[in-house]
């Protein structure tokens, strides 16, 4: 396969799988366009095998397989019918992508196979810097930066708020379709829920709502890291961020919502926030 096909058959992933990331993608020039949209394909690669059917030994398995396809990279020696290698070596030869990242976000998924559980919240924040603060280190990779040793931390913080939101937003699809359970422990006791989730509403929704609350923090310290980005690739963080911190106050603003369903914005809304983001470079 040739890289040109390689990158369409990534950008076609993209657009139809990345329901929020999409709207900042599309907002970046073309090489950075098809290089962030390579990325999405891998990650979403690794994602769909921790999330999909199947006994937790075929999935951890398979993730084994992943890893030595990136080691594979690393020797230079990738599948030439596989699209998405294809197109990760091609932006591996234009952009300085820590490889050691995707290794991370693979420990994360495992850690999700696994079923692993997290006793405080700095325990979750380690398991969010793997399994999203890595796409945020690798995302400004390709967007590039002045001052990589200050902007590094700050996208993987920002990569934090993003997976925090996700996990109060899908908190009952998570229980009932994965048995996970992604809130500290400590935490749940401490406002009166089980492990399990096991509690009163008011007691679940003080939870989330004091989560919630945390998220925001971490989204006023990642996003200080846009005035370091060019303007486009600033736009593009910008409108990914923007579309889950307007979620994210979907849920602050009605905290027992998330437990009734799986809440989304509608796209006119998240092409508001795109185009806000590209006219004024914030979230």
């Amino acid at each position: 396969m040739n890289v040109r096909d390689a990158y369409r058959s990534c950008e076609e992933i993209t657009a139809t799988q990345a329901r929020n990331f999409s709207y900042g993608i599309k907002l970046l020039d073309g090489p950075k366009r098809r290089a962030m949209s390579a990325l999405y394909a891998l990650a979403r690669r690794i994602d769909d095998i921790g999330d999909g059917s199947g006994p937790p030994a075929g999935k951890l398995a398979a993730l084994t397989d992943v890893r030595k396809d990136i080691a594979g990279l690393r020797a230079g020696q990738v599948d030439p019918d596989d699209a998405v290698l294809v197109a990760i070596e091609d932006v591996c030869r234009h952009y300085p992508l820590p490889l050691s990242a995707v290794e991370e976000l693979i420990e994360g998924c495992e850690m999700d196979v696994n079923g692993t559980r997290y006793d405080t919240f700095d325990d979750l924040v380690r398991y969010c810097r793997r399994v999203a603060g890595t796409v945020g280190r690798l995302s400004l990779a390709i967007y590039g930066t002045s001052d990589p040793e200050q902007a590094e931390p700050l996208a993987d913080d920002l990569g934090v708020a993003l997976q925090i939101t996700n996990i109060l937003r899908d908190i009952r699809e998570d229980q009932v379709s994965m048995g996970r359970v992604y809130l500290p422990t400590a935490d749940l006791e401490r406002f009166g829920v089980s492990a399990d989730l096991e509690g009163p509403e008011e007691s679940l929704t003080a939870v989330i709502a004091f989560e919630s609350a945390r998220a925001g923090e971490w989204y006023e310290r990642g996003l200080t890291l846009l005035p370091m980005l060019d303007r486009r690739s600033r736009a593009c963080t910008a409108a990914m961020a923007g579309i889950y911190r307007r979620l994210l106050a979907t849920i602050q603003a009605d905290p027992a919502a998330v437990l009734r369903g799986r809440l989304s914005l509608p796209a006119w809304e998240k092409t508001a926030v795109a185009l806000r983001a590209l006219t004024r470079g914030a979230a």
